[in-house]
């Protein structure tokens, strides 16, 4: 197994034991084997559905020639040209319907992968950017990170669900009970309720951070060039601010900028290094 392999097997274990300490903290043994079905069914669903599963939570349109004709005849050529020299299979191509600039690759492996744009980067930027950000996803496919990417939102999203049900629990069925119990209840009940969803982002951040430097890397490399890119990364720095995204905390991390959201709950932690610091790196690839 590489160190690669290695780091993923152990971050998702971990996200998958918050899992089934959440359980146990929220419905005791019974809330315990809830959580264990809850893990083994997310990693199997996010093996086999994690693609169609992200790409519905954004409504996500396909592009081809009878489907958005237009775009197609855009970004179609950029990334089969990049495919091409990276050795991987042409991956299906998604439209979101949103105007804030992003984009993200998804699925299983090189085989069953997608890439979905959102509306507002194929308005905002040229296509040489477009081609930066292209070899950016696709170098996360190279890297095969897509299905750890996914697996980490499918399992953080139903962690922050139990959290939300711990916190309802708490509120309506706090006075129940009077004994020691009770308080030891409780009180794994708000450790669920506020720590575990702050484990999942934690352990989504150490998943995603150094995967963004390889995949920056991979799109200088096989452009022939960081310029695009970086170009890219400046508009999106920009104007993702100016132009909020309605995104899922569970999500953030597979998108190629860190969606704003407007809440300033996800703005105490980032998926993602900064734009300064990726943009130094790339003007560093010279």
């Amino acid at each position: 197994m590489t160190t690669n392999s290695l780091k993923t097997a152990l971050l998702l274990g971990l996200l998958t034991a918050v899992l089934l300490i959440g359980g146990q903290a929220v419905g005791g043994r019974q809330g315990l084997y809830i959580a264990l079905f809850f893990a083994v069914a997310m990693n199997f669903s996010g093996y086999f559905f994690s693609e169609k599963i992200a790409l519905s939570m954004y409504s996500a349109q396909p592009v081809t020639e009878a489907e958005n004709p237009e775009v197609y005849r855009r970004v179609a050529p950029i990334v089969r040209s990049l495919s091409q020299r990276m050795g991987l299979p042409m991956p299906r191509l998604w439209l979101i319907p949103q105007d804030s600039p992003n984009a993200f690759a998804t699925g299983r492996n090189p085989s069953h992968a997608s890439v979905a744009f959102t509306t507002g980067i194929l308005q905002l930027m040229s296509d040489s950017e477009i081609e930066g950000v292209v070899a950016h996803e696709l170098g996360h496919v190279l890297h095969r990170d897509i299905l750890i990417s996914s697996v980490a939102a499918m399992i953080a999203g139903t962690i922050t669900w139990l959290a939300s049900m711990a916190r309802w629990g708490m509120i309506f069925g706090g006075g129940s009970r009077s004994d020691d119990d009770d308080r030891g209840g409780a009180l794994a009940m708000l450790f669920m309720a506020i720590l575990a969803p702050i484990a999942a982002l934690l352990i989504q951040m150490a998943i995603s951070r150094s995967r963004e430097y390889d995949a920056d890397a991979a799109s200088a490399k096989y452009v022939g060039s960081p310029y695009p890119l970086i170009g890219g990364l400046q508009k999106l720095e920009t104007y993702s601010k100016q132009i909020p995204m309605d995104a899922s905390p569970a999500t953030a991390h597979m998108f190629i900028i860190k969606p704003f959201t407007g809440e300033s709950f996800m703005r105490m932690f980032s998926t993602h290094p900064s734009t300064e610091d990726r943009i130094a790196r790339l003007q560093g690839l010279r």
